[in-house]
């Protein structure tokens, strides 16, 4: 099945009057230089970029999802050094596929070169109905809980009330990246702060409360005791801890701006993926030097039951620092998630109208909105844990298709240029260790699972209809054109440059 040809896909956006087409407000170019990105990211922004998207939320929520599914204290800490292991293998694995195939969109553009238009639409479509609105729902809940926890201390905290604030954050940021992406990238180093500060509090305090032998959890009759052995229920602890190392791909979105990414790209991958795993392990035994497993189990606010416990009247301090940490991963998920919609669109795989840029603002707007909304629909229930099987499941699955692909290319062109080429074993243990994530968990999680490939499997007659059927009726034509054009006017957007 060939790729269409995208301009045939869906009709292009129609350039709009000068007084609404803001063209006057757009500076000049320099004669003979293009739009293009530039290369001004060096090694410590790179470092710096994947620190920032993997240390946002995950950390303060996933230990519960964690711990109840490895069973015990002791194979709990195995899960994440493990998960942090997993993420590097799987970040030189991406370190060939982006410098091998240096196009913008990620695991799209890996799945397309190798496998072909359906597969990249599938994940396309995956990715903006499942993974990429789930992942802004549970950090959007992670900092409405941090923020309502503290005031209702001795009752349960009311559902409506947390996933109304919650929507409210969604709205607000997606606001706020439509307004000025500069505003959004200057909070980063704000929220940047709040999250090392939380998880440096956090570490000394479970410094401290092993010092004093507040909790006995580390005694060797304790740490193992439980421990789980069905290979289904192992696999789907692996999923909470995955997702906390979410975003270990992300820089690869990035190469085109990387200061001589064939250097700085694994460098910066090899700093900053051992760094977060050491901190996150550090992280959890601070808990669980804080708190036994069942307060563990029993709480929704982790970080917030460990200042309440041990900080006395500064237990104030955690909360504040754990909400604005999951508000700005919620911000800059936001901002580059829209991307990925933004690119699809642009290559003819999603409704040309997703492709339009604000003229004044230079933001992609109709996508931000579109999953702004998206997001919002992810919010019909506030079971976090629930949220990220839903998402672990369908993005471990997508990412094993990816590293699927590089050892199809490997096979089918191996003179391709590949300035970075791990050895074969490493893709192929990568791959191993993702389908047992991925088939494993079906007779423990099978509503979850099943969900998730009826959505993916959904997608085929939508790209059948949208894609692979080329010459539609002028009445569909004409509806997609005259919606594509509302859109340009509600949101004053053109197509790019």
């Amino acid at each position: 099945m060939s790729a269409p040809d995208p301009s045939k896909v869906f009709p292009p956006p129609c350039k709009l009057p000068a007084s609404l087409d803001g063209a006057d407000q757009v500076p000049d170019k320099k004669e003979g230089e293009g739009v293009k990105m530039k290369k001004e990211l060096g090694l410590l922004e790179g470092v710096s970029i994947i620190l920032g998207i993997i240390m946002g939320s995950g950390i303060f929520i996933s230990p519960k999802g964690v711990l109840k599914d490895a069973g015990s204290i002791g194979f709990s800490l195995v899960v994440w050094v493990l998960c942090g292991v997993l993420s590097l293998i799987g970040a030189l694995c991406y370190a060939e596929l982006g410098t091998a195939i240096p196009l913008s969109g990620g695991d799209y553009a890996y799945i397309h070169k190798a496998f072909g238009s359906l597969p990249a639409f599938l994940f396309l479509w995956d990715a903006n109905l499942i993974f990429v609105p789930t992942t802004n729902a549970i950090m959007a809940l992670t900092f409405s809980n941090y923020v309502i926890t503290p005031f209702f201390p001795d009752c349960p905290v009311p559902d409506d009330a947390v996933r109304l604030l919650a929507a409210a954050a969604i709205c607000f940021l997606t606001f706020l990246n439509c307004y000025d992406v500069r505003v959004t990238t200057k909070l980063q180093d704000v929220f940047l702060f709040c999250k090392i500060g939380a998880l440096g509090i956090v570490i000394c305090t479970g410094m401290v409360a092993i010092y004093m032998g507040i909790t006995d959890n580390f005694t060797p009759e304790k740490a193992w005791q439980n421990t789980a052995t069905e290979p289904g229920k192992i696999a789907v602890s692996f999923y909470s801890g995955i997702f906390s190392y979410c975003g270990w791909n992300y820089l690869n979105f990035m190469t085109e701006e990387l200061k001589d990414p064939y250097r700085n790209l694994p460098r910066a991958i090899y700093i900053s993926l051992p760094l977060v795993t050491g901190i996150y392990v550090l992280a959890n035994v601070a808990y669980l030097a804080v708190l036994t497993p069942s307060e563990m189990l029993a709480s929704d606010a982790i970080a917030v039951s460990v200042g309440d416990k041990m900080l006395g009247s500064w237990s104030w301090v955690m909360p504040v620092f754990v909400a604005m940490s999951a508000f700005g991963g919620l911000s800059v998920h936001i901002m580059t998630s829209s991307r990925l919609c933004f690119v699809g669109a642009r290559q003819g795989h999603l409704p040309a109208m997703l492709a339009l840029i604000n003229v004044k603002k230079l933001t992609p707007a109709p996508s931000l909105i579109f999953l702004g909304l998206l997001s919002l629909c992810m919010l019909c229930t506030s079971d976090i844990y629930t949220l990220i099987d839903y998402s672990s499941f369908i993005e471990s699955m997508f990412i094993m298709w990816s590293v699927a692909g590089l050892l199809y290319l490997r096979y089918t062109e191996p003179n391709l240029p590949r300035p970075i080429k791990v050895s074969l074993v490493i893709p192929i243990l990568f791959l191993l260790i993702c389908c047992f994530l991925v088939f494993l968990p079906v007779y423990v999680r099978p509503y979850e699972v099943g969900a998730g490939l009826l959505i993916t499997v959904s997608g085929i007659p939508f790209y059948l209809i949208g894609i692979y059927w080329e010459n539609k009726p002028r009445w569909f034509t004409s509806l997609s054109q005259k919606a594509t054009t509302a859109i340009q006017k509600l949101t004053l957007a053109v197509k790019e440059d």
